[in-house]
C-alpha cells in the first residue's frame, strides 16, 4: 500500500508574484513623481496625488478582488445581504492604501491586504447595523399600522408580518423593563 500523498492547495493569488506587481508598482509610482518633481521626499510620495499618477494594474486589482471575494466566503461573512457592497469597499480600502504597503518592511502582500480587505468588511457591518437600528426606531416612532397598511388589499401576508413586528416590539419591552 502507497503512503498517501498530501495534495499541494492552489492559492488564488500568488504571494511572489503579487509582491513583484507591487513593487513594480512603485517604481513606476516614484518614476511619475520625480519626472513631475525632481525634490520629491519618500513621506511626500506616500501621499502624491497628481493627474500623471500612474494607475494600479489588473492583475494587482484583479488579487484586490480575489482577496475581497474568497474572504467573503469565510462563514462569518457569507450570510450577509450587503456581501456585494463589502466586497466593494474591501478593494476600494485595497487601492486607497496600496502606498502604505512598503516591501522593505514585509514580503507578505497577501496578509497585508487581507487584513485591509477584513477590517472594511468590519465596517460596512457596522455601518449596515447602525442603518438597521436607524429604520427599526422610525417604525417604532411612526407606527406599525401605517406602514404595513395595503391599499384595498387585506392578504394575510401582511397581517401575518404585522402580527410578528408587534410580537417582536413587546418582547423586546418586556427584556428592557425586566432589567
Amino acid at each position: 500500500m502507497q503512503p498517501k500523498i498530501k495534495k499541494q492547495k492552489q492559492h488564488y493569488v500568488n504571494n511572489d508574484e503579487f509582491l513583484a506587481a507591487l513593487i513594480d508598482y512603485r517604481k513606476q509610482v516614484r518614476a511619475a513623481a520625480l519626472k513631475e518633481n525632481p525634490d520629491i521626499t519618500d513621506a511626500e510620495l506616500k501621499g502624491w496625488k497628481s493627474p500623471n499618477r500612474p494607475r494600479v494594474g489588473n492583475y494587482i486589482g484583479s488579487c484586490f478582488l480575489k482577496i475581497a471575494t474568497h474572504l467573503s466566503y469565510r462563514p462569518n461573512f457569507i450570510n450577509y445581504m450587503y456581501k456585494d457592497d463589502m466586497i466593494c469597499d474591501g478593494i476600494e480600502n485595497c487601492i486607497q492604501y496600496v502606498d502604505n504597503f512598503d516591501p522593505t518592511k514585509g514580503t507578505k502582500p497577501f496578509a497585508y491586504f487581507t487584513q485591509i480587505v477584513y477590517y472594511a468588511f468590519l465596517r460596512r457591518i457596522a455601518k449596515e447595523k447602525r442603518q438597521m437600528d436607524i429604520k427599526d426606531k422610525i417604525l417604532e416612532k411612526s407606527g406599525y399600522d401605517e406602514i404595513f397598511s395595503v391599499d384595498g388589499d387585506s392578504s394575510s401576508d401582511y397581517n401575518q408580518i404585522k402580527t410578528r413586528v408587534l410580537m417582536q416590539g413587546r418582547t423586546a419591552s418586556r427584556s428592557k423593563d425586566s432589567k
